[in-house]
């Protein structure tokens, strides 16, 4: 039996928190904010890495990306935010007390950002084992980290250009398989740690590894608004909310809770969203047109369309989705084994329009090419009317959580 109850205190206070700028009245940057949605509705699209110049508001963007997400319900006792509904998520404490026959406590809570700090060791992300305690008392000590409390949370990490290598690693390593392992001393701990991982860097600091690239599976870059009127709504808005950010919030509330119930409804269908023969061929056409390294960006485009049709309540992808999915997965992609630059947006698009010719030609077929601007789809998801189906779409045991 581990022993938790040292070293969790911070886990377990209630602190206040300041309040945190609306989602929904964040201006323009609907790309960003569609890649953000996509990966809280289906985390098997992978990491998000978010590049742009300083003062562009990446980092705000995050944090008020877990206030427009469902709660989740966790076993209340336990550090690690155990799922109560799926032994394959649980702790080793948790499914012991299971298989015991106990019932497990629950609550539900608001997923939350947690933040890697600047200057994070190995022991604060993994978490210690107190071997000392383990030789005298023989108990398993150990001390969550950072990855325990981000378990079924959103990970952010700034700066992620800047991370050391071998805390990079333990933290994709973690995100690929859902769990954490900690070893000292022949001596082995291990705990769920399934999460949303978002890496914000502004180029200009210093590049990013091919490897940590083709692992943070979709891409936005960001720069600051050259539009004038944009700009001076932007100024307006934040000066509000420094003034009064409650009374602000309450203006979007309306918005903010349609956004929350398109996301949820779209974690219920998602396994339900169909990709159809010819989509697949379409986007292993672009693929192989831009002479991406690997199957993983096929994979990814497939996974991000699949949730941007869940987002706008189609269980069937379209062409659309697969457009405005490609250009998150591409963008940042080495090709023919790093000789060639990454893919710019029209290189991407006139890939996308080749391979819809070259699938129409294929398969016989007339494919109705709809150009959906970011912007369409944001919209779509907070004003068009959301159909609510059967309770058969009921997500089971929390499966959007699932690595796929």
């Amino acid at each position: 039996m581990l022993d938790y109850n040292t070293g969790i205190s911070e886990y377990r206070c209630i602190a206040l928190e300041r309040p945190v700028y609306p989602f929904a009245a964040i201006v323009d940057q609907d790309l960003l904010k569609l890649a953000l949605l996509a990966t809280a509705v289906n985390p098997r699209i992978g990491g998000l890495l978010i590049r742009g110049e300083k003062g562009s508001g990446k980092s705000m963007i995050v944090r008020a990306l877990a206030d427009v997400l469902p709660e989740i319900e966790v076993v209340a006792d336990c550090p690690f935010n155990c799922n109560p509904h799926d032994p394959s998520e649980m702790c080793d404490s948790c499914r012991a007390r299971l298989e015991r026959g106990e019932n497990l406590p629950v609550k539900r809570i608001k997923m939350r950002v947690v933040t890697l700090p600047i200057g994070a060791t190995e022991d604060m992300v993994v978490g210690t084992i107190d071997i000392e305690r383990v030789l005298k008392e023989g108990l398993r000590a150990f001390e969550p980290g950072i990855l325990a409390k981000t378990n079924r949370n959103i990970l952010y990490i700034d700066e992620i250009n800047l991370l050391p290598d071998h805390i990079v690693n333990i933290i994709l390593d973690a995100a690929a398989m859902g769990w954490n392992y900690v070893e000292r001393e022949n001596i082995s701990i291990s705990h769920p740690a399934r999460f949303i991982l978002v890496g914000t860097m502004n180029p200009e600091e210093g590049d990013i590894r091919p490897q940590l690239l083709d692992r943070l599976s979709i891409c936005v870059d960001i720069s600051g608004i050259r539009d004038p009127e944009l700009r001076v709504e932007i100024i307006r808005r934040n000066v509000e909310f420094s003034k009064n950010p409650m009374g602000f919030r309450k203006k979007y509330e309306k918005e903010q809770k349609l956004i929350r119930e398109r996301v949820e409804y779209a974690r219920k269908i998602i396994d339900n969203v169909e990709i159809p023969e010819y989509i697949m061929h379409i986007i292993a056409n672009i693929c192989s047109q831009l002479r991406v390294d690997g199957h993983r960006p096929d994979i990814v485009i497939a996974q991000t369309a699949t949730a941007l049709a869940a987002l706008n309540g189609r269980k069937s992808v379209d062409v659309s989705d697969v457009r405005l999915a490609s250009f998150l997965a591409l963008v940042h992609r080495t090709r023919e084994g790093g000789l060639l630059e990454p893919p710019s947006l029209e290189d991407i698009n006139k890939a996308f329009m080749r391979a819809v010719k070259g699938v129409e030609s294929k398969f016989k077929m007339k494919i109705k090419v709809k150009e959906s601007a970011p912007s369409d789809y944001m919209r779509s998801i907070v004003e068009a009317p959301l159909n609510v189906e059967s309770k058969s779409l009921e997500p089971k045991s929390e499966q959007f959580f699932r690595r796929g």
